[in-house]
């Protein structure tokens, strides 16, 4: 629902009341939160009995939720209804999901591509091209310095919300990456380009990645990333800067508070351009660069998580291998190394460091997107090392994360400190499930190694989960990609 989540916990730890993000000061109906605080307070006292049912309802709606039974028949067809499902919910004039609000929504866009490249449909392709392309092309994208941020306020793919995050830009190179293979997309391989570069330049926490990039400079939203029409003809004086204007859509007014967010979405002089043009405004746009480089930027949050890492090493890899370029290969191979040192504990990992400072036992999704990692670089440079911490995490998963009643993993191991609810996932966060992931690890190590005992663990998976195939596809688009690796590789 949103962040920061605020929750209301009775003495013994149980919810009973919970809010998205509570303003300071009362602001468009929402109260503030110290009013919040105060009715919150004023309930537990005066009102215990009704305290004690709710927090008891939310409890038993929670287990439900996470630990009911999800198994079901798996269905010959189950992969393409699933498709065809979230495809229905995709937007045909501007992609992405239907709604004012548009997230990149990488899982189930990839589910999209999958489906293309198995059957041959043009649909899935023009679903896949449309969103791509906005995407690639709007506000989402920073067009100077590269990255793409968290999402867009609007349908059409041109007001962001600036914040950046380490997760969104691995995902999006992996997905442009296979794009470019089938196809060799000229905007998808600038794109990974230039994503890449910014990741090495700015998302850089020692050897491993940084996990975000703040939306706030001064207090203002945006304030780094935008620019007035003043500012551009300044900065880019004698460099036929009309040209510029007319691509990126820049107006005396601006487009949010009088600046301009730079995009090329229904521009007059629609990409691409000649070679000649494009050229020129690369020129530009490093200009403009090394203008924004002396604004104030915004806060990085250097904070490393093993989970996220594992998305962009594997990212890197892959990108590395694909486009040949040995510089993405190391900075994975180094920040591979880096998570092992910082937050490796012999078979065991770390979620979080910070400060040199490891905290939080590991959950799920750290072992799964980490053993991911290692398997690709194993594909990739053939190190016989990479393979055996793959295993070494997956023997983890089992012996500490294993559901044996139904099947899959829990998001935190048998000897973690206990919650409420012990939580089994098989959907989507802003990050892959671990469960979906796992269906992708287990299939890649049953080849390498031959081993049955990991795709009879994977078959498991995908019937312990199959039942909620027909009723939660736009949330599992993990699921079905592992699921479709699976079937298709085996």
């Amino acid at each position: 629902g949103g962040w920061p989540l605020t929750m209301f916990l009775t003495p013994k730890g149980a919810p009973f009341a919970a809010g998205t993000y509570l303003p300071d000061e009362e602001r468009q109906g929402q109260p503030a939160f110290r009013k919040v605080l105060a009715d919150v307070v004023q309930l537990y006292r005066e009102r215990s009995d009704q305290v004690e049912q709710t927090s008891t309802a939310a409890t038993s709606q929670l287990a439900n939720l996470w630990n009911r039974d999800m198994r079901g028949p798996v269905d010959a067809l189950m992969l393409d209804t699933g498709a065809l499902r979230i495809g229905q919910r995709f937007d045909i004039f501007f992609g992405g999901q239907t709604g004012n609000i548009k997230f990149p929504a990488v899982a189930p866009l990839e589910v999209l591509w999958r489906s293309y490249l198995r059957t041959g449909l043009p649909q899935f392709m023009q679903l896949t091209s449309i969103t791509l392309d906005n995407i690639l092309l709007g506000g989402l994208y920073d067009h100077i310095g590269g990255g793409f941020s968290r999402y867009c306020s609007d349908e059409r793919w041109l007001i962001p919300h600036f914040e950046k995050m380490l997760n969104d830009q691995a995902m999006l190179v992996e997905l442009m990456t296979s794009v470019w293979q089938f196809n060799r997309n000229a905007l998808c391989r600038s794109r990974i380009e230039e994503t890449i570069q910014f990741l090495l330049r700015e998302m850089k926490s020692g050897d491993a990645f940084a996990s975000s990039i703040d939306t706030d400079t001064d207090g203002e939203e945006g304030k780094y990333y935008l620019w007035t029409e003043a500012e551009i003809d300044a900065a880019l004086m004698g460099t036929f800067v009309a040209k510029f204007k007319t691509v990126y859509n820049v107006t005396r007014d601006g487009s949010a508070q009088g600046k301009n967010i730079l995009q090329r979405i229904g521009s007059p002089a629609p990409f691409p351009q000649s070679d000649a043009d494009e050229a020129l405004l690369a020129k530009q746009r490093e200009i403009l660069l090394k203008v924004r480089q002396t604004r104030t930027p915004p806060e990085v949050d250097r904070k490393i998580l093993a989970d996220w890492n594992g998305l962009a090493i594997a990212a890197l890899a892959n990108a590395g291998a694909v486009l040949q370029n040995a510089e993405w290969t190391t900075a994975a191979i180094k920040a591979f190394d880096f998570v092992v040192k910082t937050l490796g504990d012999g078979d065991r990992l770390h979620h979080c460091w910070f400060d040199g400072k490891r905290s939080a036992q590991g959950f799920a999704d750290d072992y799964a997107h980490m053993a991911r990692a290692a398997l690709i670089l194993h594909e990739t440079i053939g190190e016989k090392r990479y393979l055996e911490h793959a295993k070494a995490w997956v023997r983890t998963l089992n012996e500490h994360y294993w559901d044996v009643a139904n099947g899959g993993y829990f998001y935190t191991a048998d000897d973690a400190d206990p919650l409420i609810v012990r939580a089994r996932m098989v959907f989507d966060q802003p990050t892959p499930s671990a469960n979906g992931t796992m269906l992708q690890v287990l299939a890649r190590l049953t080849m390498i190694t031959g081993v049955r005992e990991y795709i009879e663990r994977a078959n498991t998976m995908i019937g312990g989960f199959a039942g909620e195939a027909a009723r939660a596809w736009i949330t599992m688009g993990s699921y079905f990609s592992g699921l479709e690796y699976a079937l298709t590789d085996l």
